[in-house]
């Protein structure tokens, strides 16, 4: 299935590649909720805002957690709220040898150790030991020739990270000292979200990320990646996540209900309210297209600064 965007050619009708290029990553372990088709209309409005592309990746790579009929269902989803893409939608569970490829990189550095430490081993420590629930570094120093089950982590530095977001303001972090040495590949094999997500925006060309301020900690790792693996820095901009009657983030994990493709007009509005986007009432049950060319001539993400949390 693919969708050529209004914005990707020239008169003449060659392909190329605009200054701007954004992304939508969801995983396929259910339908999309509120809170998902939020986070990817506010990238999909920046975007085409900007006249760029916006590219669709599925982030499959957890098998386990991955529902059947998931990934259809959020591209009938996206389609019925008009949110075409640009790609092909790339599937990360395909695209393993690039990760290997980045794991060989590192491991060319010297960056890479085995870790054999258990999820229950490491809770214990902690409990016994209060502080940051940073990796205390037991298996920093040994040989990647380690024949037992184990987890690839790489080694942080103790200097700090330094990036602007859009909307959340300049963010300095000491990676060592906040998160520690952190798992590339899980001991089950499955590639770790931090290295697939750093390698996949690289090979799309991402100019810039807009996703919702709970992975906003996972940016100084991301951002050490690329460093290391000679990437280009990319650009961020982290929205405030959508929370229940609780002040609970709408996920898959708090049962939020799917949203329902056959009252796209009504709940697009909602959303456009939700971005404090402040859309005329006239337009609540207009077509989706007509509510979309409204929101991307008029699109501003600055009222959500410093916010991290919109009640539904």
């Amino acid at each position: 299935m693919q969708n050529l965007g209004r914005n990707s050619r020239k008169a003449d009708g060659v392909i190329t590649p605009p200054d701007y290029i954004g992304r939508f990553a969801p995983s396929p372990t259910g339908p999309l909720h509120l809170g998902s088709l939020y986070a990817a209309l506010a990238s999909y409005l920046q975007a085409r805002s900007k006249k760029g592309k916006w590219l669709l990746r599925i982030d499959d790579l957890d098998s386990l957690r991955n529902a059947p009929g998931a990934s259809d269902s959020i591209l009938k989803t996206l389609e019925a709220y008009g949110l075409y893409w640009d790609n092909e939608v790339v599937y990360q569970s395909q695209q393993i040898e690039q990760y290997n490829s980045a794991l060989e990189q590192l491991h060319q550095q010297q960056l890479l150790f085995p870790c054999i430490c258990t999820r229950k081993g490491l809770i214990k420590y902690h409990q016994k030991n209060p502080g940051p629930a940073i990796y205390p570094g037991f298996c920093r120093n040994k040989s990647l020739s380690e024949n037992r089950p184990h987890a690839l982590r790489i080694k942080t530095e103790n200097s700090e990270i330094t990036f602007t977001d859009q909307l959340q303001g300049v963010v300095i972090e000491n990676l060592q000292q906040v998160h520690g040495d952190f798992i590339l590949k899980r001991k089950d094999q499955i590639i770790a979200y931090q290295l697939a997500v750093v390698v996949d925006d690289h090979t799309q060309r991402i100019t810039e990320v807009v996703r919702g301020i709970d992975l906003l900690d996972s940016t100084t790792r991301q951002i050490y990646l690329q460093q290391k693996l000679g990437f280009k820095q990319l650009h961020y901009l982290h929205i405030p996540v959508i929370v229940d009657q609780q002040g609970c983030k709408l996920s898959k994990q708090t049962f939020a209900a799917a949203v329902d493709p056959k009252s796209a007009s009504s709940t697009l509005h909602k959303l456009l309210i939700l971005l404090k986007q402040s859309p005329p009432d006239e337009l609540n049950k207009a077509p989706v297209a007509q509510q979309l060319d409204w929101a991307i001539e008029n699109w501003n993400p600055n009222p959500l600064k410093k916010n991290r949390a919109i009640s539904q």
